[in-house]
């Protein structure tokens, strides 16, 4: 086991070494422009927006609210909570205050996310497009919130390392981590959906042969070699009591895998005293699942107004992605990856709220680059460097940019 995690490192590094550097440029040009306009970069990435919400929860627990200008009462029980919970442990733990925590933790799950992120990569494409796909994901023009006391490094490290276990037949880990990722974010069940997805597709004998791609290991609860080829033979043996325990280790990971954010709605419904407690708790804060109706009112009232060409832009956007997933289904990615993507993306597109948080939202949704790290893998290295190197600047200007303007919410 520690020996395997040690190879898998190794082969990681690389694209490590490049998504802190991207990291870490980002935190040098946000600091240098906070600087010069008199503001703390300290204090834009730990506590402003929803980092002073987690802290608040982390100091003592779900007991604020705010009462909105237009009579909403805005609660914190809208904020899941692993990260408060992760903040509490650490300073409880360290002289770290709850603030700083926080920084710390998505600094580590930055990381870890990267990590997993390329073994993806690796599994679908190879070594070179895990680690394209790595850098694709540290220059996103909003990859800064992966440096903020926010929840999208560490709901996408749980998720993206869910997703390889998923990958490579670990359900019962697999379970525990999507569990993990429903106490992350509401959109943790998109998790829990490729799960149950790659059981299906394992029941029903339609494992797409992408799912072993370059890189990959075969996990314990895959058949391979002989084994794998051969027929269910004359009756009980080896490979049938094999069947039997993993069944059994898909049936736990299933039923685990969406505990976590059900429990917690649940817990949020008892509170408010109401089944729907949780959906009334965002109703307040304006979000909700309306179908892309408010979405697409905001990009036409873009479009008829000064802000035009912001909504071509956006318009181009949503058509981008559209097309990322298109290419992703074309190019036979795994089941579990497509339907995870599919339920990020969906959520994020096709419900209302603040529409500024549209791209943040979008962090997790990893997968959606793999088309286009796919392409770039084949072009040659000194291509490559020029791109990404372009990319990466241009991320931590705007990311500086963003964080000392108007910033995520």
């Amino acid at each position: 086991m520690g020996g395997g995690v040690r190879r898998s490192l190794r082969r990681a590094l690389p694209a490590l070494s490049v998504f802190v550097a991207v990291r870490v440029l980002g935190i040098a040009v946000l600091s240098l422009w906070s600087a010069s306009s008199g503001k703390s970069a300290h204090h834009l990435l730990s506590q402003r927006w929803d980092s002073i919400w987690y802290v608040r929860v982390a100091e003592s627990g779900y007991d604020f609210t705010v009462h909105a200008p237009d009579g909403r009462v805005l609660s914190d029980m809208a904020f899941f909570p692993l990260l408060p919970w992760l903040e509490q442990a650490i300073s409880w733990l360290s002289p770290l205050g709850h603030a700083d925590a926080g920084l710390l933790v998505s600094a580590v799950s930055s990381v870890l996310a990267a990590w997993a992120i390329f073994l993806i990569g690796e599994q679908v494409g190879g070594r070179r497009a895990g680690t394209v796909l790595v850098a694709l994901w540290a220059v996103l023009p909003v990859a800064i919130v992966q440096s903020m006391a926010y929840s999208e490094s560490l709901f996408t490290a749980v998720a993206a390392w869910a997703l390889v276990c998923v990958l490579r037949g670990h359900w019962v880990t697999a379970g525990v981590l999507a569990s993990l990722a429903g106490l992350t974010r509401p959109v943790g069940l998109a998790v829990a959906l490729a799960l149950w997805a790659a059981c299906a597709v394992r029941l029903t004998g339609r494992e797409a042969e992408s799912e072993l791609g370059p890189g990959s290991e075969p996990g314990p609860d895959r058949a391979s070699g002989p084994d794998r080829a051969s027929g269910p033979g004359p009756g009980p043996g080896p490979r049938a009591e094999r069947d039997r325990a993993t069944l059994a280790r898909m049936a736990v990971g299933a039923v685990v895998a969406p505990l976590g954010a059900a429990l917690y709605i649940l817990w949020v419904g008892v509170r408010e005293g109401s089944l729907f407690g949780y959906l009334d708790v965002q109703g307040e804060w304006g979000n909700g699942f309306d179908g892309g109706i408010a979405f697409f009112r905001f990009i036409g009232g873009l479009l008829a107004g000064p802000s035009f060409a912001a909504g071509v832009a956006l318009i181009l956007g949503v058509a981008l992605a559209v097309w990322a997933y298109v290419a992703g289904v074309r190019q036979r990615q795994p089941l579990p990856l497509l339907v995870y993507c599919a339920v990020v993306a969906a959520l994020a597109f096709l419900s209302s709220g603040y529409f500024g948080s549209k791209p943040r939202l979008l962090i997790p949704a990893f997968p959606l680059l793999i088309p286009l790290a796919f392409w770039l893998a084949r072009r040659s290295t000194r291509t490559l460097a020029v791109v990404l190197s372009v990319v990466a600047a241009g991320s931590a200007v705007y990311g500086a940019f963003w964080l000392n303007g108007s910033g995520p919410p």
